[in-house]
C-alpha cells in the first residue's frame, strides 16, 4: 500500500472512532448520572478518555508523516508507536480512576452506608446501543489496522473490542441492579475498570516492543532465509537483523559466497539478494547486504574487502 493511501486509512480509523466516542461519551456520562447507573457512568468516563487520547493519536499520526531528514534518515514512523504508548498510558490511568470510584460505591452499598433504587431503563438502552456501535467500530478498525500495519490503529482496534466487553458488563450490572441487587451495578463498573486496565497493559506491551526494535516474527525470518538461500551464489545466510520503523523494515543481511569469485561477481550476488527481498517484502524500506568468502573469519574478510562490498538499496517512498 502506498504512503498517501495508508495515511488516509489510518486517519479514517482515528476520525471515525473520535466522532463515535464523542457522542457516546456525552450520552453515557449524562444518562449514567441522571439514570443513577455507576456502571454506565464508568463506561462514559472511559469514552471521555477515549476522546482525549484519540486526539493525541491523530496528532502523532500527522507528525509521523514527515519525510526523512538528516536527523531521522529512516523517517518518523516510530511516532506511531509513541502514539500507541500514549494511548496505553491514558487507558491505564482511566482504568485506575474508574476502579477506585466503582469500588468505593460498591462498598458503600454492601455495607449499608448508601442505598440505591436501581438504574433508569434508559441506562440499559444506552449500554446496549454502545455494544452495537463498538462491535461495528472494532470490525472496521481491525480491518484498517491490517491494511495499514499501523500500531496506533491496531491499539484503537483493541480498545474498541474491549469497550464491547465493558459495555456488556455495564448492561449486565444495570439489569441486575434493577432486579433488586443494587450493589451489582457499581460492581459491574469495577469489572469495566479491570477490562480497561487489561487493555492498557496490552497496548503498552506491544508499543514498547516495537520501540525496543524487536525482530520480525520467526515465520518471516525463516522465509527470508529461504529466499536469500535460493539466490545463485549464496553459500550461506549467516545473519539477518531487522529494524522496525512503524510498519517498515530496514534489513542488515550477512551472507557467505565462494572465496574464489571476483568482487564484481560478489557484488552481483548482493544485488540479486536485494532484488529478491525487495520483491517479496512489501514494506521494506532499505536493505544492506554484506558478503565475505565462505570459511574466512569476518574480521579477516573485512580487511580484504573493497569499499564496494557493502551494498545498500536506496530508500523507497512509503
Amino acid at each position: 500500500m502506498d504512503g498517501p493511501r495508508r495515511e488516509r486509512r489510518s486517519l479514517l480509523a482515528v476520525d471515525l472512532g473520535l466522532a463515535c466516542n464523542a457522542v457516546l461519551a456525552a450520552l453515557k456520562t449524562s444518562v449514567g448520572v441522571l439514570g443513577n447507573s455507576p456502571a454506565l457512568l464508568a463506561d462514559g468516563i472511559n469514552s471521555v478518555s477515549d476522546v482525549a487520547y484519540y486526539l493525541v493519536v491523530r496528532v502523532f499520526m500527522v507528525m509521523a508523516r514527515k519525510p526523512a531528514d538528516a536527523d531521522h534518515p529512516y523517517g518518523h514512523e516510530r511516532l506511531e508507536s509513541i502514539g500507541a504508548l500514549v494511548v496505553g498510558s491514558f487507558v491505564m490511568a482511566t482504568g485506575l480512576a474508574v476502579l477506585a470510584t466503582a469500588g468505593h460505591r460498591t462498598w458503600e452499598l454492601l455495607s449499608g452506608a448508601a442505598s440505591s433504587a436501581g438504574a433508569n431503563s434508559w441506562a440499559l438502552w444506552v449500554a446496549l446501543a454502545t455494544i452495537v456501535v463498538k462491535l461495528v467500530l472494532a470490525a472496521v478498525t481491525r480491518r484498517l489496522s491490517r491494511l495499514t500495519g499501523n500500531p496506533a490503529v491496531a491499539a484503537l482496534a483493541y480498545d474498541h473490542r474491549n469497550d464491547v466487553l465493558a459495555a456488556s458488563a455495564a448492561a449486565l450490572g444495570i439489569v441486575l441492579g434493577r432486579a433488586g441487587h443494587a450493589w451489582v451495578d457499581p460492581a459491574a463498573g469495577a469489572a469495566v475498570a479491570l477490562v480497561i486496565l487489561r487493555t492498557g497493559i496490552g497496548i503498552l506491551r506491544e508499543s514498547a516492543t516495537d520501540l525496543m526494535g524487536s525482530q520480525p516474527g520467526r515465520e518471516l525470518v525463516d522465509r527470508m532465509h529461504e529466499w536469500i538461500g535460493s539466490v545463485r551464489g549464496v553459500r550461506e545466510v549467516e545473519e539477518i537483523r531487522a529494524h522496525c520503523f512503524g510498519p517498515y523494515l530496514v534489513l542488515n543481511v550477512t551472507i557467505a559466497v565462494d572465496g574464489a569469485i571476483s568482487v564484481a561477481a560478489g557484488d552481483r550476488i548482493a544485488d540479486e539478494v536485494e532484488a529478491v527481498l525487495a520483491s517479496r517484502i512489501e514494506l521494506l524500506r532499505d536493505v544492506h547486504v554484506h558478503y565475505h568468502p565462505l570459511g574466512v573469519a569476518a574480521a579477516h574478510a573485512k580487511s580484504e574487502a573493497s569499499a564496494g562490498v557493502e551494498r545498500r538499496q536506496p530508500a523507497r517512498a512509503p
